[in-house]
């Protein structure tokens, strides 16, 4: 037996095979997607609710449970719903028994979401203590678990009073999950989701209630202010197909795509489906050749789908990857169902409806003439970015990209944008040069708001960091898993923030609403003595430091990045780098956003500011 390079011997005892606990607990990536702290609306504390609440939605599609309640706090989850109670002979196999579950029937769960067994499984294994109960004709039956070990368990078949369901609690384990935390708009966006789809499910939320009636197209009505819309939003529903619709003014193309109730944020066949079949319906509509990019400019839409056991590319089920809409070999094929049913009932409305017919050729024209208007600069542009990409002295890159599917790191690729040469050096020192790149500005950035496109390419800057990220052509192939917008802690630090916020919302607003732009927060102070140094990042840790201390410790205030050495700044973007997500709330429209706080509305923000002014004192006065 040869041995290995550290003569550590290659043996039957080197072999091993780890329980479903320990696997899951060992390779949870495996099972939730990425770990995260919260900040990020596909961390796995938000997977961890999806797949309680996914067992509960199932309940109701089949037409068991009109209400689900849920009560999140800091760090406990507890979900009721009222369908027909796990059986309670397999109350504690159906979280801790791996592959076991109903969804393998197909006659009880023709198309759930959950549909291997696992997703429960996984919570409870990953959660520090979790809780199951079964309330079923009468009778009660409920288990406790630590990190997937059964604790505790009650009698089989206890009276009860209470209504046939299931309730769930479990805290997610802190020593997996460090420092996270959930966030209400999350949270919220989740539930409206779950709402949406199941037209007539009330979800009780921490005291909120959910409730939809017209489905995908509240979800609209809500996404968009229906004031600038094109036309009204055009509303299609057929058996497992359902799809809402508009165009508005903004860039980009928006989509919200669903599969049996779950968001796949990242598409797939039934996404790649209804973009092929709306430019071809569009085209036979008009008689007329369009590019499918004028067609989907600034589209708008909602697609939901139904599909009998769906095959998805990841266990955390964001990219639908069926081809057909049941195992069955003679099924119907995702692309013509969906082709077909946009064929027929789009080209209907439209000859039904003139008036939005004319206002939809308006847009996609308005496009076109867009398009054209700046294609010369575009190719000189483009022309300039590839060389400058040769020695692009802006860009200080890493070694693993989003694109790269291969590798286990893709979704920890992030790009810092920084405010001159001394904060990218601090970073760029410190940085993980697998995963962290650097971008560098050269100063304050041009104000676009109001600008057109054609801004994007008349300025090196911007073309640059279009090219950096590679969203020239839509979120696909971008690059970094997050954008980060690191700027100094002062007035021009907060003005640079603004005026690169800006230039997302107004050419790339896709990228804010999946969820890829964050700010940096960094320690505004140090407080430290002989034996300890802490950093604090608001007035309130600072004033905690004070008093852990003791008396007169050394307080020093970071106004800009460059003021923290490479050292210190190695601790703030590792393990523990402090993130604050860019969320577009629900009721906000991005034209209304940019002009109040962009836009010649000075008076209006003036009187914000004065309202809202706070004088921050000299921190030698609190040492004093």
């Amino acid at each position: 037996m040869s041995e290995t390079p550290n003569n550590v011997q290659y043996t039957e005892d080197n072999i091993r095979s780890l329980d479903w606990k320990e696997h899951i607990r060992l390779r949870p990536g495996m099972y939730i997607g990425k770990l995260g702290d919260g900040s990020s609306a596909d961390d796995g504390i938000y997977v961890l609710v999806k797949e309680i609440m996914d067992n509960s939605i199932d309940e109701h599609m089949m037409g068991h449970g009109k209400a689900i309640d849920i009560k999140i706090s800091d760090h406990r989850v507890e979900v009721r719903d009222y369908g027909r109670g796990i059986p309670l002979g397999k109350v504690i196999d159906c979280v801790s028994k791996i592959n076991t579950g109903g969804k393998y029937d197909s006659g009880a769960f023709q198309k759930s979401v959950g549909l291997n067994g696992v997703g429960t499984k996984a919570t409870n294994a990953l959660s520090n203590y979790f809780k199951v109960q079964s309330f079923r004709d009468g009778k009660t039956k409920w288990a406790e678990f630590k990190q997937g070990e059964l604790t505790a368990e009650s009698v089989d078949g206890e009276s009860t009073n209470a209504k046939n369901g299931t309730h769930i609690a479990f805290e997610p384990d802190n020593t997996i999950f460090k420092n996270y935390h959930f966030i209400p708009q999350y949270l919220d966006n989740l539930f409206w989701n779950y709402a949406y789809l199941n037209a007539g499910l009330s979800i009780n939320f921490n005291g909120q209630k959910y409730f939809s009636q017209k489905g995908l197209h509240d979800l609209l009505s809500k996404k968009t202010n229906e004031e600038e819309n094109r036309y009204p939003i055009i509303h299609l529903r057929g058996n497992d197909i359902e799809i809402a619709m508009t165009h508005g003014n903004q860039y980009g193309e928006e989509y919200y795509s669903f599969v049996n109730g779950q968001n796949t944020t990242q598409g797939g066949t039934h996404l790649q489906a209804f973009r092929e079949a709306l430019v071809r319906t569009v085209r036979d509509f008009y008689k007329k050749d369009y590019a499918p990019e004028d067609v989907r400019s600034s589209i708008v839409a909602a697609v939901a789908i139904r599909v009998q056991e769906p095959v998805f590319e990841s266990q955390t089920k964001t990219k639908l990857g069926s081809n057909t809409m049941s195992p069955d070999s003679s099924s119907q094929t995702v692309r013509s169902f969906i082709g077909d049913f946009i064929k027929t009932e789009l080209d209907n409305f439209l000859h039904k409806n003139p008036v939005v017919a004319e206002a939809i050729k308006k847009r996609i024209e308005q496009s076109e003439r867009e398009r054209k208007d700046i294609a010369g600069i575009k190719k000189l542009a483009n022309d300039r970015a590839k060389k400058a990409n040769l020695h692009n002295k802006k860009l200080r890159d890493c070694r693993i990209h989003r694109t790269d599917e291969k590798s286990d790191d893709r979704y920890s690729s992030m790009l810092f944008i920084t405010e001159g040469d001394s904060a990218s050096g601090s970073i760029t020192k410190s940085r993980n040069v697998q995963t962290q790149a650097v971008f560098s500005l050269r100063g304050k950035p041009l104000n676009c708001f109001g600008l057109t496109k054609k801004i994007v390419y008349e300025n090196e800057e911007f073309n640059l960091l279009q090219h950096a990220l590679n969203i020239e052509d839509g979120l696909d192939g971008l690059r970094y898993e997050k954008i980060i917008i690191s700027t100094d802690a002062d007035v021009d630090g907060m003005h640079i923030r603004l005026l690169m916020m800006t230039f997302f919302l107004q050419f790339f607003p896709d990228l804010v609403r999946n969820g890829h732009l964050y700010i940096l927060e960094t320690p505004l102070f140090r407080v430290r003595n002989k034996k300890e140094t802490r950093y604090c990042y608001s007035d309130e840790e600072r004033q905690k430091a004070i008093k852990d201390l003791g008396p007169k410790p050394e307080i020093t205030r970071f106004k800009g990045l460059g003021e923290i050495s490479p050292e210190e700044f190695g601790k703030f973007i590792g393990d523990n780098i402090r993130l604050e997500p860019v969320i577009l709330e629900k009721d906000t429209t991005i034209p209304k956003i940019l002009n109040y706080y962009m836009g010649k509305n000075t008076p209006d923000r003036q009187k914000f500011i004065i309202e809202n002014l706070i004088i921050e004192k000299d921190p030698a006065e609190f040492a004093a």
